[in-house]
């Protein structure tokens, strides 16, 4: 019989952890899955904010401490991590215990199994946080529906000897005094539980030292999609967002960034380093590229041209010449060229090697001898047609390919794209050579720039 998810019966409509692919199902036996087979109700779960300040006790239920905080390894392999170890306020200083000291934690009271203890005070290891320090009110991002919290509330569940971190509550934090038993404290709702299956915690939010952070790979980050990541980028602090971006392959962080609102772009470039924003940009669609650099002062984006490849230079600083209300300022200048006598084999091999670009490609231009248009043959013709098939085959005399000129305005651009019924439209020089393609979700985003970035689905191939 298939186990339950940690907290499936306790989490509202919405929050249901998504499936797992197989390559994140935990082994049988592991902890993880232990804790999961586990039942959980109201009254096991411990709530940490509740937990604070409460006594520490001996194994004759002496108050021997007050509990400060806790330890956990929220970067381990376990979907709910351990609690490492417990920080004890002990008069005015500090003293660390291992797990091992501590025989159990409960709604109200840690209770140990050891008189004995150290005054020293917590040294992180690999992975280790302070759960109240490093996590309890920074921000953490759900993976189930997308969102960017900021933790009110921590919550534990013990099994067997083992307590783990098992879900997190958003919003404001609860109201818990910080004296006595605290036995009129209110008991968590887990109603309002979002299982820690479906947290990434961010070690930025929290000030955690660089090479700790790049530990941490966010593998349920990197399948979200790039308008999905977009969101969450929206909604972190800088540090965070420099976080999430170096975990993420750069072509998957540049797609992301094209998703973002100009204004929200704009201001993260600006807080990134030189060198690590000229990176990104490259990695981004040139009309998209352009864009991001047409915010930013002049003095900026040349500083920003000067630290990318020289051919990706020369060809954004074309664009960058053209108003961004003109044909030329919206174009792409990603094409596929052809000419007639190529196979529709040849030209599908062309294609693959533009895969990154798929999203910017519909049609084929294709040119005679001198580089000038002939026609521009739409890519479904190609999946219709035989391979041996010369490309000059497809060409329809009677249709003329519909061109613009750079200095086209936008009002007219949109106009013709809604007459010809095309995604897209090429933009040629006065002799007729293509310079770029217009794409209508370019048009749609200049004609409301007020709104969401209307992007087709840039998924990868």
């Amino acid at each position: 019989m298939p186990k339950r998810p940690l907290l499936s019966g306790l989490l509202p409509p919405g929050r249901r952890p998504r499936p797992r692919d197989s390559s994140t199902v935990r082994r049988q036996g592991s902890p993880s899955q232990q804790v999961a087979a586990t039942p959980v109700s109201r009254q096991n779960i411990i709530s940490l904010a509740r937990l604070l300040g409460c006594p520490v006790l001996n194994q004759a239920g002496q108050e021997v401490a007050r509990l400060a905080d806790l330890v956990a390894n929220v970067q381990a392999s376990d979907t709910y991590p351990a609690v490492t170890g417990c920080l004890l306020q002990i008069g005015q200083q500090h003293a660390f215990l291992d797990s091992p000291a501590i025989s159990r934690v409960e709604q109200d009271s840690v209770i140990l199994r050891t008189a004995h203890i150290d005054v020293r005070g917590f040294q992180h290891g690999e992975g280790q946080v302070l759960l109240a320090r490093d996590i309890l009110h920074h921000q953490l991002v759900t993976t189930g529906d997308v969102h960017v919290i900021r933790a009110a509330d921590l919550y534990l569940t013990q099994a067997s000897d083992q307590v783990r971190l098992t879900g997190a509550a958003a919003g404001r934090p609860p109201q818990v005094p910080r004296f006595g038993r605290g036995r009129w404290r209110k008991q968590p709702s887990p109603g309002q539980v979002i299982d820690w299956a479906e947290i990434e915690w961010l070690g930025a939010s929290a000030g955690e030292p660089a090479a700790m952070r790049l530990r941490s790979p966010h593998p349920a980050l990197r399948r979200l999609r790039p308008a999905e990541l977009a969101d969450v980028l929206e909604e972190l602090a800088t540090p965070a967002q420099r976080e999430v971006l170096a975990s993420l392959d750069r072509q998957v962080a540049a797609d992301a960034l094209e998703e973002m609102e100009p204004h929200q772009l704009t201001a993260l470039l600006r807080e990134l380093p030189p060198a690590e924003a000229a990176a990104l940009i490259s990695g981004m669609e040139p009309d998209e590229a352009a864009d991001a650099l047409r915010d930013l002062p002049a003095a900026e984006q040349s500083a920003l041209l000067a630290r990318m490849p020289p051919d990706t230079q020369r060809e954004l600083a074309a664009l960058l010449g053209y108003p961004a209300n003109q044909a030329g300022g919206l174009m792409t200048t990603v094409l596929t060229r052809a000419s007639p006598e190529q196979t529709v084999a040849q030209v599908r091999d062309a294609l693959t090697a533009q895969a990154e670009h798929h999203t910017d490609i519909d049609a084929i231009a294709v040119l005679d001898a001198s580089g000038r248009l002939v026609a521009d043959v739409p890519v479904f013709d190609l999946l219709a047609s035989d391979n041996q098939t010369p490309l000059g085959d497809l060409i329809d005399p009677g249709n003329p390919p519909i061109t613009l000129r750079a200095d086209t305005s936008l009002n007219a651009v949109a106009t013709e794209l809604l007459e010809s019924r095309r995604r897209s439209l090429l933009v040629v020089d006065d002799d007729g050579r293509p310079l770029g393609r217009i794409l209508i979700d370019d048009v749609l985003d200049a004609l409301s720039p007020s709104r969401r970035r209307h992007h087709f689905p840039r998924r990868r191939p």
